[in-house]
């Protein structure tokens, strides 16, 4: 527990790229997202699997120059998503080198790690309400820190144990409300007009952060590896500390485009 708090304390500074926005934020989500897709594709490996490394980064870099060239133009994200399932499925051209699933690993994880951080930006360059990116970190981190000690206080009832055998529907329950009072906090003294959104961002992105941190414990069960790596002590990679972003990052991004813009 000591390990985990000192490493959560010295992401601290990260919180300033994340406050300054713009060009600082988008290149800490570029590095996000190459390492994660780096220890995610390492999973797929651990298997005997293999995917695309290169293709993945290309897919990174080709995406933030297209979203630099033109930001906010859906039309090229949809071609760059189009393009990186097409070339993906490609990969497997070499049939007597490369199988379906290695394809469909490259996909994966393209879409997976690389386009779903992306929404981290997409949110970021929102016109109206880019100030909401904190919402995404704080349904995401609130949502972890109150699970975790609601779980450790309370925590009787196993959540799922054949994915995460130390997780409880107490410690779910605590987290869906430590997220809801902490967004809606943040609502009140930051954009009152729409606080009780907040409120209703922090209940669905709750949900969807447990959902995120699940499933990256289901592909690491179904991988046989315990953690992504060993970048951050204490959490694993950078999958084991964004996992829960992934989803939140998504949730957020479609809730200001379809109920608040």
């Amino acid at each position: 527990m000591k390990t985990r708090v000192i490493s959560g304390l010295a992401m601290v500074p990260l919180l300033v790229l994340v406050y300054l926005g713009g060009y600082p934020l988008l290149a800490l989500c570029i590095i996000i997202a190459a390492i994660g897709v780096k220890e995610f594709f390492d999973g797929f490996k651990a298997m005997g699997i293999n995917p695309c490394y290169n293709l993945a980064y290309l897919a990174i870099i080709v995406l933030y120059v297209l979203n630099a060239a033109a930001p906010g133009n859906f039309e090229l994200l949809c071609a760059w998503l189009a393009g990186s399932i097409m070339l993906s499925s490609l990969y497997m051209f070499r049939t007597t080198e490369r199988s379906p699933l290695d394809a469909m690993a490259t996909m994966t994880g393209i879409i997976y790690v690389v386009f779903f951080s992306f929404h981290v930006v997409l949110v970021d360059q929102d016109p109206n309400y880019s100030i909401l990116i904190w919402m995404v970190l704080l349904s995401a981190f609130c949502t972890d820190i109150f699970a975790y000690f609601s779980g450790y206080l309370f925590g009787k009832h196993k959540l799922c144990p054949n994915l995460s055998p130390k997780k409880t529907i107490e410690g779910a329950v605590g987290g869906t409300i430590g997220s809801v009072v902490c967004c809606g906090i943040f609502g009140y003294i930051v954009v009152p007009e729409i606080w009780w959104h907040c409120l209703i961002m922090g209940l669905i992105a709750a949900v969807f952060s447990q959902f995120g941190d699940l499933t990256a414990s289901a592909y690491k069960r179904k991988m046989g590896i315990k953690d992504y790596g060993n970048l951050i002590p204490g959490h694993g990679g950078i999958m084991d500390r964004f996992d829960s972003v992934l989803f939140t990052a998504p949730v957020i991004f479609y809730y200001i485009a379809l109920i608040l813009n």
